[in-house]
């Protein structure tokens, strides 16, 4: 296959590339260095600025495109892996951003050089001549590519959400987009390409539980805004074992607390945060409800007050069913070992593209000791043809018929999505 040939004549320098951007990481809002060298990087195509920090390039002629993310920005995390490349700045590329970046950018060359280079060709002979030509060299006529380098994903507001917000997608008549992320919890050779919900929902929360403060050594003079928290911490976990639906998974989960100044007092207010998680939209506004409620009705027995401020986050992250079996199936053709069952409560804000458009999220496996977020979290340099190839995949499976490319099946939930504006799955009755 041509365009698979052409890709892998693009990865030497797509590591190469993988390494400058890995040693110069920019965080959320910063990305305008990242994105220059990136643009350096990919072929001449039409660039527009959108979301800030962020760019679309256009490569290929008129027509309905496919999209393909990658994102720009990197972590406030100080790097620990020891490689002459390591980051010294203080931030870091520890969600793997750096390699799908990368990534994004062989195939995009690779795309550029085996068709849409001549995609817009006015002349309607040389556009025949050239479709005959990549046809007979097994790639059939690209689909124009969108490429979106996306800012802020790792912050909220999103990146994504202004991307989508700006209208851009419409514009390019984008009628699905791709994306792959690294993932440590699948041994590497292992592609993740399951249809329906794949990440969940997430949603941040404050607490504010107000009591009475007094000396500790007189505590039935005060009403203990501690240990009210520590009942509301206790008393939200029922709502994950014993109210929640258990076919729907659900998160509740307390990541800061903090309270009072002083061993020998108790203090007048306690503070907490964090996260709910769920696959079912029903359910996600429902768990907002009984959330407060029992915050509230337990603070209250404790005699204390309780404020809950719920952040609305990212939806569910949904693949779509047509292109996820299509791109599976490319990836078995291409000798890997496809996972169609992988789902987590992580959160994604891809799944923005996916409230416009039909979208398909893949994860690659990496062999690496460290996790996600962690400071020693380094893939090798294979993991930017892995990322590479699974891209290549979804590019196809949303591709024109006769390029492996979508059936009737997918073209009709490009209408649905017109129409509706979202596709459901399973977890979202």
């Amino acid at each position: 296959m041509a365009l698979l040939e052409a890709l892998g004549r693009e990865l030497p320098a797509a590591a190469a590339l993988r390494r400058e951007l890995h040693a110069l990481p920019r965080v959320s809002g910063q990305e305008e260095p990242t994105l220059k060298r990136v643009l350096d990087a990919l072929p001449e195509g039409a660039v527009e600025q959108v979301a800030g920090t962020g760019a679309v390039l256009r490569i290929g002629g008129a027509g309905p495109a496919v999209g393909m993310r990658g994102e720009l920005d990197a972590l406030p995390i100080a790097e620990q892996t020891g490689v002459p490349w390591a980051s010294v700045n203080g931030a870091m590329h520890a969600c793997g951003h750096d390699v799908h970046l990368a990534a994004v950018v062989a195939l995009a060359r690779a795309i550029a050089a085996t068709g849409a280079r001549d995609a817009h060709a006015s002349d309607a002979h040389a556009r025949e001549a050239h479709a005959a030509d990549v046809r007979a060299r097994g790639v059939g006529a690209p689909a124009p590519l969108l490429v979106v380098l996306q800012p802020r994903e790792e912050t909220f507001p999103s990146g994504a959400l202004d991307v989508v917000a700006s209208g851009v997608l419409g514009r390019h008549r984008v009628q699905a987009m791709i994306g792959a992320h690294v993932q440590p919890v699948l041994a590497g050779g292992t592609i993740a390409c399951a249809p329906g919900p794949v990440n969940a929902s997430s949603d941040e929360f404050r607490v504010t539980v107000r009591g009475a403060e007094g000396h500790a050594a007189y505590p039935h003079l005060t009403r203990d805004p501690v240990l009210a928290m520590a009942q509301v911490i206790v008393a939200a976990q029922q709502l994950v074992s014993r109210v929640a639906d258990p076919m729907v998974p659900t998160v509740v989960t307390f990541g800061t607390v903090n309270a009072g100044s002083t061993p020998n007092a108790v203090p007048g207010e306690a503070v907490a945060r964090g996260t709910l998680r769920t696959m079912s939209r029903k359910w996600r506004e429902r768990l907002h409800e009984r959330f407060a409620q029992v915050v509230e009705d337990t603070a209250r027995a404790y005699g204390c007050v309780a404020e809950v401020e719920i952040l609305p986050g990212e939806p569910i992250l949904v693949n779509d069913r047509a292109l996820a079996v299509r791109a599976g199936e490319r990836l078995r053709e291409q000798g890997w070992t496809v996972d169609d069952e992988l789902r987590s409560c992580g959160a994604d804000d891809f799944a923005r593209y996916g409230e416009v458009a039909p979208s398909l999220m893949m994860f690659v496996g990496v062999d690496t000791a460290a996790g996600l977020h962690s400071p020693g979290f380094l893939p090798d340099d294979d993991a930017v043809g892995a990322v590479a190839e699974a891209l290549l995949a979804g590019y196809l499976a949303a591709s024109p018929p006769g390029t492996g490319g979508p059936s009737s099946e997918l073209g009709e939930v490009v209408s649905s999505h017109r129409r509706s504006g979202r596709v459901a799955g399973p977890f979202e009755g």
